[in-house]
């Protein structure tokens, strides 16, 4: 294999591939990155058998081939030689020759055979996206993914496809997350669990642009297809939580609040609410106000804040955590939101103030 191409391109490849080698050294032929020539591309492909991903970039191939190469020591060289021309070459020692300038640097490769790989889809089930609203969608649920090993099957957002439309739900056993966005197609219903990381990973790679996605599922793996770019993902197995039982469907009590207001009000609250265990952050609601408080059970300092807010029914007193109300306002929009209180011991409800593009569940904290 003999290739020339320009140091920027494959070091903005060889990052994003990067981003697929395990973090634990379980088996070392996985810490490489496969390099195949063919054609005038070269395509750079990683995984820790989890999580693959696959980019493709335009280069001179004077031999056509493939090898894996040791992936960090590749990714700190060419991070360095951004600005140059580089040639790439296999030796006959199981090596690649980096060239740059009048220097060179060589790095020891793994045999490509011994290279496990994800196959990419190339039937299945389908649906396509904007990509600035698979980013969107991601953005609005992932930080509700719960980390607790104990219940793995929460480790992952649950994709539902229906009437061209995508949902996604995360929830951890405090919050729930909910985000819908229009496809541009679809090939039927389906619905799949995708692991936290590879969501992650997949919102880094995304931009935001009207670029077409394509993401294929079938049995037990997901391809996400854009940009020159392919990732691919193991899905996890078993049944979601009936989310839809959990949410309330009557209410006592609705606000629509300035989202603005809200999340600085709670931003404020929580530096004095860090010394409880619960991050504890108070509202009151009464009349036309919003009474935002909280306190230091050290007696180190104390906050009482007012919001306007147009109320429908009754007057109600709850607490939160401060983390999780934060969260939620962090990856909202809206200028004004909806919230919905049934009691001071049940789960509030925020929604935009029209449509169901979103919805946040956050169970309370008793009030003592």
């Amino acid at each position: 294999m003999k290739i020339i191409c320009h140091g920027t391109e494959l070091n903005e490849a060889l990052l994003k591939v990067s981003k697929a080698l395990p973090s634990k050294n379980v088996n070392p032929v996985l810490e490489g990155i496969k390099v195949k020539a063919k054609d005038d591309f070269v395509v750079l492909y990683a995984t820790d058998t989890d999580l693959a991903i696959e980019r493709k970039i335009a280069a001179e191939v004077l031999i056509e081939g493939e090898t894996v190469v040791q992936g960090r020591k590749i990714c700190d060289l060419v991070r360095t030689l951004t600005n140059e021309q580089i040639e790439i070459s296999t030796t006959e020692k199981n090596e690649i020759k980096v060239k740059y300038t009048d220097s060179e640097a060589v790095i020891p490769c793994y045999q490509s055979e011994d290279y496990p790989t994800l196959e990419n889809i190339s039937d299945g089930d389908s649906f396509s996206i904007y990509s600035k609203e698979f980013k969107d969608l991601i953005g609005k649920t992932l930080f509700s993914v719960s980390a607790d090993d104990s219940r793995p099957i929460l480790k992952g957002c649950l994709f539902e496809v229906e009437d061209f439309a995508l949902s996604a739900v995360a929830l951890d056993g405090y919050r729930l997350a909910f985000a819908k966005k229009p496809l541009e197609k679809s090939s039927r219903k389906m619905n799949v669990i995708v692991p936290s990381k590879s969501l992650g990973e997949l919102s880094k790679l995304l931009d935001d642009d009207d670029a077409i996605v394509e993401v294929k599922v079938r049995e037990n793996y997901l391809t996400v297809d854009f940009e020159h770019t392919i990732l691919t993902t193991r899905l996890l197995s078993g049944d979601f939580i009936n989310y839809r039982q959990i949410i309330p469907k009557e209410f006592n009590t609705k606000i629509i609040i300035n989202k603005e207001q809200l999340g600085a009000g709670v931003e404020r609250a929580s530096i004095f609410a860090k010394a409880d265990k619960n991050n504890l952050v108070r509202m009151d609601i009464k009349e036309k106000i919003m009474t935002i408080s909280s306190a230091s059970a050290q007696e180190e300092g104390k906050l009482k804040e007012n919001i306007s807010v147009n109320l429908d029914g009754k007057d109600v007193s709850i607490a939160f955590n401060a983390r999780y109300l934060a969260d939620c306002m962090k990856v909202l929009e809206d200028e004004f939101i909806r919230i919905n209180f049934t009691s001071s011991v049940a789960p509030c409800i925020i929604t935009p103030c029209d449509g169901d593009e979103f919805l946040y569940l956050i169970l309370p904290v008793r009030i003592t």
